[in-house]
């Protein structure tokens, strides 16, 4: 079997889960939705935020990738032996599905593209620690988000990145510094031992890393999702992955074959 043949494979993507008024929702936003559409060409299937799950190796079983998108919450500082801050919006059922899902896809070499609060959790989900608030750890204000702002002010580009030479993102892209609409208030404390750093902010913050071993496991801390029909990088970054999870795709056909 050839990647041709293989289509559109159901990717997996992980929810929120929040009250609205008396309503108990699981929920994910459709600019990520469309970006897997209308650039990786995949078939997103969304995946419940729920500590009720005991385990996850069904949803693993059945698709071949994960997209790990942003969120209103952060992750629990429990997590990571970090100090609590009651000001932090959490949500520990997408913790408890996140974390495993994406230890259990970087042990499965199944590809993953993980995006802002995935981005912590990819840290937090390998051995990392985070900075519970990166403007008090002494890192730059243009990190952070303004929620006062409307949205295509919020997610306007904030700051420049540097590209790792060697990385996957400086061999995808050609460049060496581009600019993102990094907004976050959580950030990288120490860095997971198997992570390789991908970009740097220019106050040193890391911005992107990727899990070495696997076909595609990167992790971003800016929102190429809200850019993709306009941004080069985000366009190149959703199409990757795409193809990422059509090669895993065919593997797992052929090695059913072979069974």
């Amino acid at each position: 079997m050839s990647a041709g043949e293989i289509h559109r494979p159901l990717v997996g993507l992980v929810c929120d889960r929040f009250i609205v008024g008396e309503h108990d929702l699981h929920s994910a936003k459709h600019s990520y939705i469309r970006a897997l559409m209308s650039c990786s060409l995949v078939s997103p299937v969304l995946i419940p935020a729920t500590q009720d799950i005991d385990s996850l190796e069904g949803y693993l079983d059945g698709v071949s990738g994960l997209l790990f998108p942003g969120g209103a919450s952060n992750v629990e500082a429990r997590r990571y032996g970090g100090t609590l801050n009651i000001d932090m919006m959490v949500d520990p059922d997408r913790d408890h599905v996140a974390l495993e899902l994406m230890r259990g896809a970087g042990a499965r070499g199944m590809p993953f593209l993980a995006i802002c609060r995935g981005f912590q959790e990819m840290n937090v989900a390998f051995g990392g620690t985070l900075h519970t608030d990166i403007h008090a750890a002494g890192h730059a204000a243009d990190h952070l988000e303004d929620p006062n702002e409307d949205l295509p002010t919020r997610y306007r580009y904030k700051h420049d990145i540097d590209l790792c030479a060697g990385g996957r993102l400086a061999a995808l892209t050609g460049e060496q510094r581009v600019r993102v609409n990094s907004l976050h208030r959580q950030g990288v404390a120490k860095l997971a031992p198997p992570l390789a750093v991908e970009a740097r902010a220019p106050d040193g913050l890391i911005e992107a890393y990727r899990l070495d071993g696997n076909d595609f496991a990167l992790g971003v801390q800016w929102h190429p999702e809200v850019t993709v029909e306009s941004d080069g990088m985000s366009r190149l970054l959703f199409e990757a992955f795409g193809a990422s999870c059509r090669r895993y795709a065919v593997q797992q056909a052929d090695v059913q074959m072979k069974d």
